[in-house]
C-alpha cells in the first residue's frame, strides 16, 4: 500500500531515505516535475514503473556541482554551465567517471531533493508518469500514472513546471537534446563564459 506524506511532515525526509536505502522507487516532488527516484542501483524499478524502454536512458539528481563530479566529468564547458544554472532546471549530459557511456545530471532548485541527495548520494529520477504520457501536476495523479504502486509519494502540492532543458555537452558542440525553460541561447551564451 502506498504511504502518502505531506512534504513538510517532519518524518518525510527520513521515509524517504528508508524508502530508498531498501530499494524502492518513490514519487517526489521536484523544481519542474514530479519525479519517480530510486537509487542508481535499483534503476529496473522506475523503468517498469513507467513502462519504459530500457534503451531510454535515466537521469540522476545530485545536490551540488561536487556531487556531480563525483560520477562525471564536470570540468570545461560542462562545469561553466552548471555553475550558471544550478540549482535549476538543467540537465547536462556528460561521460562517466566510470568509462562507461554518458549519464545525464541535474542539480534541482528543490531543498528537499538536495537533503536527500546529500544524504543517499545522487539519486536517479526521472519524471512520475506512463511512458510518453505527460506528468500529472499533483501527487496522487502522478502516482496512480504508473504500471504499480510505489511505497511513498512525498506530496508538494501542485508541480506545474516544464521538464528540464537538457544538453549534450559529451563532444565539441553542444546538442539540446530537448527543449525546456532554459532557452538555446541562454546556453551557448554561458558556454562562453
Amino acid at each position: 500500500m502506498t504511504q502518502f506524506v505531506p512534504l513538510d511532515d517532519p518524518t518525510a525526509l527520513g521515509l524517504a531515505e528508508s524508502a530508498l536505502r531498501a530499494g524502492q522507487a518513490i514519487v517526489v516532488p521536484t523544481d519542474t516535475v514530479y519525479g519517480l527516484a530510486a537509487l542508481p542501483s535499483a534503476t529496473e524499478a522506475l523503468y517498469s514503473l513507467k513502462g519504459r524502454p530500457d534503451s531510454v536512458p535515466i537521469a540522476v539528481l545530485v545536490d551540488s556541482l561536487d556531487q556531480a563530479s563525483s560520477v562525471v566529468e564536470m570540468a570545461g564547458v560542462a562545469g561553466r554551465l552548471a555553475r550558471a544554472f544550478w540549482p535549476g532546471p538543467l540537465t547536462i549530459v556528460r561521460p562517466r567517471l566510470d568509462g562507461e557511456g554518458t549519464l545525464a545530471v541535474r542539480c534541482p532548485d528543490h531543498v528537499f531533493l538536495h537533503l536527500l541527495a546529500r544524504r543517499v548520494g545522487p539519486l536517479a529520477v526521472t519524471s512520475a508518469n506512463r511512458h510518453g504520457e505527460p506528468t500529472p501536476p499533483e501527487a496522487r495523479a502522478a502516482a496512480a500514472s504508473l504500471t504499480g504502486d510505489v511505497v511513498l509519494v512525498i506530496d508538494g502540492g501542485p508541480c506545474h513546471g516544464t521538464a528540464s532543458t537538457v544538453v549534450d555537452a559529451t563532444g565539441p558542440e553542444l546538442t539540446i537534446v530537448r527543449a525546456g525553460p532554459i532557452t538555446e541561447e541562454n546556453i551557448r551564451a554561458a558556454a562562453l563564459r
